[in-house]
């Protein structure tokens, strides 16, 4: 198919718009560490800022928790991943869909839930009579088991997707020869499967080692994204955020490189399918029982936070201190999510803010999509890598990115024009249009990979013929391609707004006032507060939970086994 200028005008179009949402903010972001105050350049900020032994420790502690979270998490998916993958046993179904709950439960909530369990007073002290502070230590092993239970099914899926498309032939080879299953394990599957370890690998490790909620609901400050946070308070008068952005962006990519560089290189990709289809072996009698105990007793644990949210909910205010279950339950925590002023004001500036970006993100996700699915267009490749490059950058960076927009004429400094229509620091701040832009292109790339996959499935032929009976091109794509992938842009644009109403990066930094609070950052604020903060806090967690699994349902209903391929970097 030819490309028509139409179509190059609509990518010039929607390369300028991700260029001023998307690259524009990270430049600012990464330009500010190098900017001297008269607008010239220098290193000083950089290398004061690696100087800085605050720094020092916070970089060494976030490298710690991803580490730690990398490692929890390969070691909890790898023996589920060869198990769930080579054998059946009763209940398998149902159990390897238990091991994706934690996908609803975003790190940030489950906190929550461990403070109440592994805290000096939680359930845990009270069950066994001891005296421990389970969180003690800096709260760097709290923080990585939190992380990790929330992201271990991130490493389980990428592994079991490498293991299905292991060609079983291989192995038997390697068993001809003689080789014992460990060597075949180690020499053949292994090397085999890197590439989805590496996969898997790398999203848990950037993103635990960028994340924002989990430590700042832990108490636990001595960490960079928590630094960077804080540093929104200095942004006007000093270069150190920036320069720790930078930094923590080019930490990011350091680890990414080395990750492939170690687990990537030499990995022996598979250049097809399997020729032949692997046969389940059926476990029975104790072996059995063992995948069961395996699949359940890793579904419990990873249950566990869920459950410490679900009670704290549920617990009336003081009444879950030093015993196992709280003394008291209540439901009033459920209505007050919904009506409490700090609670219900959040909930409505979320549920505007998300549907608006969800707006946004179908209309230029929609075009999007067209041109890399249907245009032979030089330049496709570009408009590929801009709308996916969200997934790659931190959210963390993209949020101080915008916060540096907002700094800028014509948002910021004096005269500027569209200060009063949209600001983050200031006398009168107005951050919903900064949230509404954030929102929409961290969440875009979800919309587009949903609807590429649908316009892949679904013939030009069918456009074609539309033509042909004198149809407008735009009466052919609202009469014909929209109702054809219809299920496909619904099922992106659910996971764009759930994922939007639960974005933490962005609602924490973005936000600096009760009124303008999203979700998330009410969650974090009335869980601060005394008396029954923290109840509200939990109660607005399980709605939150509710929300992400009816949507992950919803999405896996609408579009089935594609849904895999949007979550993807």
């Amino acid at each position: 198919m030819r490309s028509t200028w139409r179509q190059t005008l609509l990518l010039v179009a929607i390369v300028a718009v991700l260029g001023a949402a998307l690259v524009y903010p990270i430049g600012l972001a990464v330009g500010g560490a190098f900017r001297t105050e008269d607008g010239g350049f220098t290193l000083r900020h950089l290398f004061s800022a690696l100087g800085d032994p605050a720094t020092q420790r916070g970089l060494a502690n976030a490298a710690l928790i991803a580490a730690l979270t990398t490692s929890i998490a390969l070691a909890l998916a790898l023996p589920l991943a060869l198990v769930g993958a080579r054998c059946s046993f009763p209940g398998k179904t149902i159990l390897g869909g238990l091991l994706l709950l934690p996908l609803v439960l975003p790190p940030f909530v489950g906190a929550i839930g461990v403070r109440h369990l592994l805290g000096r007073a939680g359930a845990l002290n009270a069950a066994l009579g001891l005296d421990v502070d389970w969180l003690s230590g800096g709260g760097i092993v709290a923080v990585a088991a939190m992380e990790a239970i929330s992201l271990f099914p991130i490493m389980y899926l990428n592994v079991v997707a490498s293991l299905a498309n292991l060609d079983p032939a291989l192995e038997e080879a390697g068993q001809c020869m003689g080789a014992s299953a460990w060597t075949r394990f180690r020499r053949i599957t292994l090397p085999l499967v890197r590439p989805g370890v590496f996969a898997g690998a790398t999203i848990v490790f950037i993103w635990s080692f960028t994340e924002l909620g989990t430590p700042l609901m832990f108490e636990f400050y001595d960490v960079t994204s928590v630094q960077i946070f804080n540093g929104i308070k200095e942004v006007e008068a000093s270069r150190r955020p920036y320069a720790l952005v930078v930094v923590m962006l080019a930490c990011s990519v350091a680890f990414y490189l080395l990750g492939k560089f170690t687990l990537g290189r030499g990995a022996h990709a598979m250049q097809s399918k399997a020729s032949i289809r692997r046969e389940e072996l059926r476990l029975r009698g104790w072996g059995a029982a063992g995948a069961v105990a395996l699949f359940g007793g890793t579904a419990l644990f990873a249950a566990l936070p869920a459950i410490g949210v679900v009670l704290a909910s549920l617990a009336e205010p003081g009444q879950w201190y030093g015993s196992i279950l709280p003394r008291a339950f209540t439901t009033d925590h459920y209505l007050q999510a919904l009506t409490h002023p700090l609670a219900a004001g959040s909930i409505r500036n979320s549920l505007v803010l998300s549907l608006m970006a969800v707006a946004c993100a179908l209309v230029v996700g929609f075009a999007s999509a067209r041109l890399l699915a249907r245009a032979n267009l030089r330049a496709a490749w570009l408009l590929d890598a801009l709308v996916m490059l969200p997934l790659a950058v931190p959210g963390l960076v993209l949020a101080f990115g915008f916060v540096a927009v907002s700094l800028e004429w014509p948002f910021g400094g004096p005269d500027a024009p569209l200060g009063a229509f949209a600001s983050i620091i200031g006398a009168e701040p107005n951050p919903f249009p900064f949230l509404v832009v954030a929102y929409a292109v961290r969440r875009m790339p979800y919309v587009v990979r949903s609807a590429v996959a649908g316009l892949q499935q679904t013939s030009a032929e069918l456009e074609d013929a539309g033509r042909i009976t004198g149809a407008s091109r735009w009466r052919v794509q609202w009469r014909i391609v929209i109702p054809l992938i219809a299920a496909n842009l619904v099922a992106g644009a659910l996971l764009a707004f759930s994922f939007s109403m639960l974005e933490v990066s962005d609602s924490l930094l973005l936000a600096q006032r009760e009124a303008h609070y999203p979700v998330t950052k009410a969650i974090y604020a009335l869980f601060e507060r005394l008396g029954d903060g923290p109840g509200i806090a939990s109660a607005m967690g399980v709605w939150a939970m509710a929300l992400l699994a009816v949507t992950l349902l919803g999405a896996s209903a609408l579009i089935g086994k594609r849904m895999g391929a949007i979550f993807r970097a």
